[in-house]
């Protein structure tokens, strides 16, 4: 090889393998005008990190705001202390993780299984931790609550309705307290606030049909505590961030099971069709509702659900009043699986001789979507309007979330919100696991660093767990 090709040679190579470096960030790490030396998160359950159906210990240490924190301590944040729980089962009830189960046609499979062990469990869970905290998430808090003084007393668990919070009890500092108290007594520099999912969460989660009364929140109730929080949080020069509220159909919990779910041969489809026709038939000339028709029809492959109807047009037995499910309706993740693939939920009852709907509490029908959609729009608009007007950060959780439905790639890994194998969500289906808490956090550093100046490292979504596998 003669020298002039081997200098020729060498030069390729070189650039070569410069254009293998890793990216170089153009700017150092840096705060931009943004202080975080005393940073505060309020919020509920997902800033608390709550994940697989209970808060414990893992998950809290690696909740999203613990993520930022530890960011923020990369450009002069300070401490962030949370409200240890000090257990790997669970603080009042056990987690969820994955494991093998055996349903009703003696098939076993994966599927959620509570973790063995017990919780911290009463009293020892209503016991206060006994020292200031930074992450200041309540677990089934609504945004009226982080005002509300006594959401921290012990004596309000007793009312009913309950009055107090027993997540807030552990950390409130008095029984006269609020959360939106305890977080200006620190005197905050920077906070993070996500909150109003839980407004209508308890009547999505409830199929809309909570006998204890469960409701949406009202606007107005929202918009003045949503108020009141963000103008108290900055009458003290403080910055922050805060986060819209998702669609409930990005959530695994809604999304899972599907209302196209019911796959029959065609000698199901006809044995079923026979089924109603004989009911048909009683109801008209035993119940005397001449013409009657549930004008519901099976056929070969996938059929609606058989679901309860609220609204059927007869006075008949609730068990009779059912309807085939709408396009658009939700089945809920609670929905008895071995009741549908057993006993005939969903379809028709045979041991009982009559239809039998999938209860009420398990299905969101189009009525109850669109008011959770009205609600959810009306205050995703407060919620951006303020953060103009108060010139913070927002981030569209909302907008992540739906791209994430077709999926999206951080790391070289793809994400979905697929129940179990998607990657965000934790085994309850509404919380999401930690590298899911790890994406929304990067979410937040990029509306924080684009809001500010700021130039905040992003966490390293692949040193957090997601679920594991047996």
């Amino acid at each position: 090889m003669n020298r002039r090709y081997f200098n020729i040679l060498a030069a390729v190579l070189l650039l070569s393998f410069t254009g293998c470096q890793p990216t170089i960030e153009d700017f150092p790490a840096s705060s931009g005008n943004a202080d975080f030396t005393r940073y505060v998160a309020l919020g509920n359950s997902l800033t608390a990190g709550y994940a697989d159906g209970t808060l414990y210990k893992s998950a809290q240490a690696n909740s999203y705001p613990a993520i930022l924190a530890r960011q923020f301590a990369k450009v002069g944040g300070g401490t962030f202390v949370q409200p240890v729980v000090d257990n790997e089962i669970g603080l009042f009830v056990n987690k969820r993780v994955l494991g093998f189960s055996t349903d009703c046609k003696g098939i076993t499979g994966l599927s959620p299984v509570l973790a063995e062990g017990s919780p911290v469990g009463l009293p020892a869970a209503l016991a206060p931790v006994g020292y200031p905290v930074q992450n200041l998430g309540v677990p089934g808090a609504k945004t009226a609550h982080l005002i509300f003084p006594g959401y921290g007393n012990p004596a309000g668990l007793l009312t009913q309705p309950p009055s107090a919070n027993p997540y807030y009890v552990r950390f409130a500092s008095s029984a006269s307290a609020s959360v939106l108290q305890d977080a200006m007594a620190q005197n905050p520099t920077f906070f993070s606030l996500w909150i109003g999912n839980n407004d209508v969460l308890g009547y999505a989660l409830a199929g809309g049909e909570n006998p204890l009364g469960e409701s949406i929140t009202q606007t107005d109730v929202f918009n003045f505590a949503y108020n009141t929080l963000i103008n108290t949080l900055t009458s003290n020069g403080a910055k922050g961030v805060v986060a819209n509220i998702p669609d409930i159909t990005s959530i695994p919990y809604f999304n899972t099971v599907p209302a196209m779910g019911l796959v029959l041969t065609a000698e199901q489809a006809a044995q079923l069709n026979g089924a109603y026709a004989q009911v048909e038939n009683y109801i008209r000339t035993v119940v005397g509702i001449p013409n009657f028709s549930y004008n519901i029809s099976f056929q070969a492959g996938p059929n609606p659900f058989v679901v309860e109807d609220r609204n059927f047009p007869y006075p008949l037995p609730k068990a009779f009043r059912v309807r085939q499910a709408k396009p658009g309706e939700l089945i809920l993740l609670t929905v008895p699986q071995d009741s549908l693939k057993c006993a005939g939920m969903g379809s028709f009852s045979i041991e009982k001789q009559r239809p039998y709907g999938i209860p009420q509490h398990f299905v969101l029908d189009q009525e109850e979507i669109q008011n959770i959609k009205t609600a959810v729009a009306a205050m995703n608009t407060t919620i951006k309007n303020l953060a103009e007007q108060k010139g913070l950060a927002f981030v569209d959780v909302a907008s992540l979330l739906e791209t994430a439905k077709t999926g999206m790639v951080y790391d070289g890994l793809n994400f979905t919100t697929t129940f179990v194998t998607g990657g965000i969500f934790s085994l309850d289906g509404v919380h999401m696991n930690q590298r899911g808490a790890a994406i929304v956090a990067n979410a937040f550093i990029d509306a924080i660093n684009n809001k500010y100046g700021a130039h905040i490292p992003k966490a390293d979504i692949t040193a957090y767990p997601g679920i594991v596998f047996p």
